[in-house]
């Protein structure tokens, strides 16, 4: 007898890659507070080597598994993934997440009666200090004149307290990769997250399409979820350094028009050699190496990104005309 279920409109799903101890403790509040008659909760496993596959088989038989040959990285993953689902939106969810109450249908009801937004992110707060915003996106991102992104909530390294002074729906620059719901057709017409970029801004990137795609991103803020943040590469690893820098001239280069382009990129390359003798002086020479290393390979990467939009969004878009290297630097402010 064939199944007359009707499949639900989202896909909520976890990449994972050899983390076995971040499903155990984080994906059953997950599949406690996501509701079905809305979501599937799928994990897409990058290849794991661990125990994580077994754990889902027989821990949770309730959540759907993908299984991959090998790490795709989490714009590889998440793009074979969304092609293999296809549900009308999908939310891309970090494995070390925990939510709870109804995180989901805010975000739902959003997307499904506003057509002209393409992606929106909920409230993410840190899972350690849950009465603070957490770095990896806090109430919503954007960019600055010289396309460093800051959040609703963070600037550089310094959090926020939310006292829900961000509670109000806006429309932001990007939203963050910890827990991105997104159109899935559009997702998908885009080309989905950059592979080039492997892991770090690729969410970044992708958000900036969706506005040259004339589609809005929203924070909203009823939703609300904890991250644990850090949990593939720390803050001081070498690795992270080397995609942030390589990644963040690779979406200025590929996402801004020929009028622009040369002039933003040498003033970012100055300011990323000015970091790089910071890491120098501080004796800190692997992640000064790292510097170096994105430079390199920015320089032999771009030659593949052929095609340029005509708009300048920093020219345009709310929050980009500020500095926040000023900002931060010399006049103090640590808050958005």
């Amino acid at each position: 007898m064939k199944n007359n279920i009707p499949r639900p409109d989202v896909a909520v799903i976890i990449l994972n890659w050899n983390g076995a101890d971040m499903l155990e403790k984080y994906l059953p509040s997950v599949v406690a507070h996501t509701p079905s008659n809305i979501a599937d909760v799928i994990v897409a496993d990058n290849g794991s080597t661990d125990s994580s596959v077994e754990l889902l088989r027989t821990r949770f038989p309730e959540v759907k598994l993908l299984e991959f040959d090998t790490n795709h990285g989490f714009a590889g993953g998440y793009n074979r993934a969304i092609e293999q689902t296809r549900y009308r939106y999908t939310v891309l969810l970090n494995s070390d997440v925990e939510v709870k109450d109804d995180w989901l249908t805010p975000l739902w009801l959003y997307m499904s009666t506003h057509p002209d937004v393409g992606a929106v992110q909920p409230k993410i707060r840190s899972l350690l200090k849950p009465e603070m915003f957490e770095y990896a996106g806090a109430a919503g991102g954007f960019l600055d004149c010289n396309g460093y992104p800051y959040c609703r909530g963070r600037i550089f390294d310094m959090v926020e307290r939310d006292n829900g002074q961000y509670d109000s729906v806006v429309e932001v620059f990007w939203a963050t990769g910890a827990a991105l719901m997104v159109d899935t057709d559009l997702y998908v017409k885009l080309g989905g997250l950059d592979v080039d970029f492997f892991a770090h801004m690729e969410e970044i990137d992708l958000c900036w399409r969706i506005h040259l795609d004339n589609r809005k991103i929203v924070v909203v803020p009823d939703g609300v979820v904890y991250h644990l943040g850090g949990g593939s590469l720390p803050a001081d690893n070498p690795r992270k350094t080397y995609l942030n820098f390589r990644n963040s001239l690779l979406m200025l280069h590929k996402n801004l028009p020929d009028s622009s382009r040369g002039r933003r990129l040498l003033k970012r390359r100055l300011l990323d050699t000015i970091a790089w003798c910071k890491f120098v002086a501080t004796f800190d020479f692997a992640n000064a190496g790292a510097v170096w290393r994105a430079h390199r390979d920015f320089a032999r990467m771009r030659a593949g990104y052929t095609s340029h939009p005509s708009v300048d969004l920093l020219d345009s878009f709310p929050g980009t005309n500020r500095n926040i290297l000023i900002d931060y630097y010399l006049k103090r402010n640590r808050k958005y």
